[in-house]
């Protein structure tokens, strides 16, 4: 109809009212339909795929898959601009590659490489594999020199993914241009917080049995978490309950892959690193930043006022902007 048919109200049908209605009401009612089922079904399912893909598209990630010499996969997320220095992303224990795709979305200038290791996402997930952080390091490295990245390479890891990016450095310091170590694991020297002081294998906040459990860990990790419906948590939590098996696995071998010792040789090649860290973390205690400038003197370290223990969901644009600070000052050294 052309803009007249529109105006006057003689002219307008039933059927336009509907069409304007159904317009109007569809994405609420999609959004209700959502927010309010708990239960995982083949729409919330579907949905929650469709959400993160717009999340993935949004930052220009292409998701693409790699075979191991042992035959495992590892699935990985790359951005196009592969003409820039790149950034090799890890994300820590119970998570994957989409912990780091909003934040993504803010570092476009570097050419970003974030995969699910394996034991995660949709990467291969092998219950007797080795997961600590040397053989998950390897791993990587065989995934870089595939993609001609391995040389000139800027690293970055949260929690787990902070100490397998420690043990990747130090196995491959040569290579290395940077570390970026975001609420790290593996100095466990510094003790654990109080909220894990009696944390076993078979109570632990961190391992998911129930779709509650997920709801607990979503508030346990974060500060302030940024809305998410029920329905995508629950999408989330039956991959972790799934897996509780070997993910308690995975847990057991990585609380006693103790990394300071390889942080000493990220020390002695004066490899620049930056440690940024929440200030309210109840997973890895952020007195953990002071054994860390111990251990790598260099480590410049930024303490987040009301974030927890993943800066880069929480905290989007902060923590993109104070990388780029670190990369910028680096360029000028």
């Amino acid at each position: 109809k052309d803009h007249k048919d529109v105006c006057d109200p003689s002219k307008i049908t039933n059927k336009d009212v509907l069409m304007s209605l159904m317009r109007i009401c569809f994405p609420l009612f999609l959004a209700l339909s959502v927010a309010s089922c708990t239960t995982p079904n083949s729409f919330t399912v579907a949905t929650t795929q469709k959400i993160i893909q717009h999340e993935r598209n949004k930052s220009d990630l292409t998701t693409k898959v790699f075979t191991l010499a042992s035959g495992e996969q590892l699935t990985y997320a790359e951005n196009n601009n592969t003409a820039a220095e790149p950034l090799l992303l890890i994300h820590g224990f119970g998570s994957n590659k989409d912990s780091f795709t909003r934040v993504a979305s803010e570092l476009g200038d570097y050419h970003l490489i974030i995969p699910d290791l394996l034991g995660f996402g949709d990467s291969s997930k092998p219950e007797s594999a080795d997961y600590r952080a040397d053989a998950q390091a390897q791993r990587l490295h065989e995934l870089m020199q595939a993609k001609g990245t391995a040389s000139n390479l800027h690293l970055g890891g949260n929690s787990m993914g902070g100490a397998i990016s420690v043990a990747y450095a130090a196995k491959y310091p040569n290579d290395i241009r940077s570390l970026w170590l975001i609420d790290s694991a593996g100095f466990w020297s510094a003790g654990v917080p109080k909220s894990l002081e009696n944390a076993t294998l078979d109570n632990n906040p961190l391992l998911i049995n129930k779709t509650e459990d997920f709801y607990k860990l979503y508030e346990f990790v974060m500060y302030k978490p940024p809305y998410l419906p029920k329905t995508v948590q629950a999408v989330f939590a039956q991959e972790r309950i799934e897996n509780k098996a070997l993910h308690a696995n995975i847990l057991e071998q990585i609380v006693v892959d103790n990394v300071e010792a390889r942080a000493a040789v990220v020390a002695n090649y004066n490899i620049p690193t930056l440690v940024v860290w929440g200030e309210e973390d109840r997973v890895i205690k952020p007195e953990t930043t002071k054994l860390i400038k111990e251990i790598i003197p260099q480590a410049q370290i930024i303490m987040m006022p009301k974030v927890g223990h993943v800066p880069m969901v929480e905290a989007v644009g902060q923590t993109a902007e104070d990388y780029k600070g670190f990369r910028d000052r680096l360029k000028s050294e």
